[in-house]
Order: structure tokens, then C-alpha cells, then sequence
């Protein structure tokens, strides 16, 4: 009495993924400002200015619209151009997240 010992994989069925799903999931999302590099280096230099002025209270730990309504709820009168492009790009964390160490 021989029992054939197979291997743990060979119980289980084989899914394979399509071809059009893995193309989707290697295609990187574009960034909000891709089709104008300038444009996006110009947006974040104006996030950046504003991560680092410190009249607007720390910004360690908050995102940047968070930091923005608590300034404007304290009448500190933040730029509303700030709130404006933050509100433009919610899906980006690039944009919405601070990232002064």
C-alpha cells in the first residue's frame, strides 16, 4: 500500500489574471498636472511655501486642508488659492499631505 504524496498546491484550483487586468494594474495614475510639468512644479513650490510658514500653526501630522480650516477657524487668513488646489486634487497624497521634516 503506496500512498502518492502530492504536493499542498495540487488541491487547490489555478487562477489565472486576464491580460487586460494586468495591463491596468501596470499603468501608473497620472498625476494632476502631468500633461504641464511646469504648472505641477509651480503648484507644489506653493504648497511647499506654505507647509513652511509657521503662521498657520504646525503642520506635523495634519493633512494640508485640515491645516488650512483649522487657520481659517483661528482668523489667520490663510491663501485661498491653497484651499482651491487642495480641493482640485483630493486623490493625490502628493498634494494633500505635508511633507516638511
Amino acid at each position: 500500500m503506496t500512498t502518492k504524496r502530492g504536493l499542498i498546491t495540487d488541491s487547490f484550483k489555478v487562477a489565472k489574471k486576464s491580460k487586460k487586468r494586468e495591463k491596468q494594474e501596470k499603468s501608473p495614475t497620472p498625476t494632476p498636472s502631468q500633461q504641464d510639468a511646469a504648472t505641477a512644479e509651480e503648484e507644489m513650490r506653493k504648497l511647499k511655501q506654505f507647509d513652511l510658514d509657521w503662521r498657520f500653526g504646525p503642520c506635523t501630522g495634519i493633512s494640508r486642508l485640515q491645516r488650512w480650516e483649522r487657520a481659517k477657524s483661528h482668523g489667520l487668513d490663510p491663501p485661498e488659492e491653497i484651499r482651491e488646489l487642495l480641493l482640485e486634487t483630493p486623490a493625490y497624497p502628493e498634494y494633500s499631505l505635508s511633507h516638511v521634516t
